[in-house]
């Protein structure tokens, strides 16, 4: 039976950073995917979604010129041939990723793992001895639990689209549907999208959040609240998506009503390990709390963030630190911004207007229409606004939200002043370059 120091399970950011940090330390390292090695964000997420997004931004930023008669002529997205393009940036990273485990002394499995005991883990009919096991293997769409849920892809299956149909219907309003939803406009399609909360996208600013959907539904995008869907039924080669007192007609229907811990086929009951309903259970080191050489990171850990790469990534590194050194570090993800990459994004950073009175009391919130600024009046953007909310008596930014175009780049600034506490009277005073977003900052408070 092959022993080794580190058994990694899953070879997306959070596992491969674990298992990058350990084979560094010196320790012996196997990492397993019953997937195609690379994970979620760079085969099936944010990377292969932000080079569609591109082309989304090319068409709408024309779009928006022509209504001004400052261009002539139209741009339209070719799917096929965008696919095509975005197949350069997925189809080399599997063999990468296996040639970089190899230089780096990691041994690779490919195959579907599962707990033997808590210190052995089976692959391929092979066992394999592990003094500790990192469970990283990332999340997958929650089930529907609906009639007819077979017939829904996935956005996996979304983003390997070879040709996208005329009229789609999105359930779930969440980012996965608002962000392929605005894709699928720009591309040509006829998007609906169906929510059965009272608004959507609920981790982010509810007034910036009613503002894109009124920008959603100017770009012929029909949002529907407080609608719940019972079932989706297959007529030849379309569809009727069901609900009580409604239905819906469409050629393709995707899943974007969330996504869960991937733990399915591990065994944990076996390798004693506890789980909750968002995954792992693990300590504030992100170790399990019921069985102590057992670590999980990212997507699959119940650690009280956010399923974002970002955090794949810092967790990857802590539980990496933690089984070579002990016990020491913990996460902070208190300044990790979190975006919605429609046309135009929709980011926040820090902490809400609520959470932020709840545990300050008296805080300061500024909030503005940047429609009319020449930052946005320059690319013709009438959708753009903000929300920053400040410590009064610390004089610091306790939370930054931002939609427009620009909106990622300025979450990313604020992140730094929220975690390093630059007082607000630093922001206001620094003179960063113009014209550009981030100069416009000082008018924010």
């Amino acid at each position: 039976m092959p022993s080794f120091d580190v058994v990694v399970i899953g070879t997306g950011d959070a596992g491969a950073n674990a298992a990058f940090a350990t084979a560094e330390a010196g320790r012996t390292v196997a990492i397993i995917d019953k997937l195609p090695f690379g994970g979620t964000c760079a085969l099936r997420g944010c990377d292969p979604k932000k080079v569609l997004v591109g082309a989304e931004e090319l068409v709408d930023w024309t779009r928006r010129y022509a209504a001004h008669g400052a261009v002539h002529g139209s741009v339209s997205i070719n799917w096929p041939d965008l696919m095509r393009f975005k197949r350069t940036f997925t189809e080399p990273v599997p063999a990468q990723r296996e040639a970089s485990y190899s230089e780096a002394g990691i041994v690779s499995f490919h195959g579907a793992a599962r707990f033997i005991n808590e210190s052995v883990i089976a692959v391929n009919g092979e066992h394999l001895q592990a003094n500790h096991i990192v469970i990283a293997t990332g999340a997958r769409p929650g089930e529907l639990r609906i009639v007819g849920a077979e017939h829904a892809i996935t956005s996996d299956q979304f983003l390997e689209l070879e040709n996208l149909p005329s009229n789609v219907v999105f359930i779930g309003g969440g980012y996965i549907s608002f962000e392929f939803a605005h894709l699928a406009a720009r591309a040509g399609s006829k998007a609906t999208i169906v929510h059965r909360g009272a608004r959507p996208l609920p981790r982010f600013d509810p007034d910036l959040v009613e503002r894109l959907v009124q920008a959603t539904r100017e770009q012929n995008i029909d949002v529907d609240f407080g609608v719940e869907v019972t079932g989706i039924e297959r007529k030849g080669g379309s569809y009727v998506v069901h609900a009580a007192d409604r239905r819906y007609d469409a050629d393709l229907v995707v899943h974007g009503a969330g996504r869960v811990a991937d733990l399915d086929g591990l065994d944990l009951e076996v390798g004693g390990v506890a789980t909750t309903p968002n995954g792992v259970k693990v300590n504030a080191f992100l170790q399990s709390t019921s069985s102590p050489n057992v670590y999980a990171a990212g997507d699959a850990a119940d650690s009280g963030g956010m399923p974002l790469t970002p955090e794949a990534v810092l967790t990857g590194g802590i539980v990496a630190h933690n089984i070579v050194h002990g016990n020491e570090r913990v996460g902070d993800f208190a300044a990790l911004p979190t975006l919605v990459y429609t046309t135009p994004t929709l980011a926040a950073v820090g902490a809400g207007e609520d959470e932020a009175r709840a545990k300050f009391g008296d805080v300061a919130v500024t909030t503005g229409d940047m429609g009319s600024w020449y930052s946005y009046r320059r690319v013709a953007e009438k959708t753009a606004a903000y929300k920053i909310i400040a410590h009064k008596g610390e004089d610091r930014v306790l939370g930054a939200h931002i939609l427009g175009p620009g909106a990622e780049e300025l979450a990313n600034l604020f992140a730094l002043a929220i975690r390093y506490r630059i007082p607000v009277s630093d922001l206001r005073e620094t003179l960063f370059g113009y014209p550009t977003y981030a100069s416009d900052v000082q008018y924010m408070f």
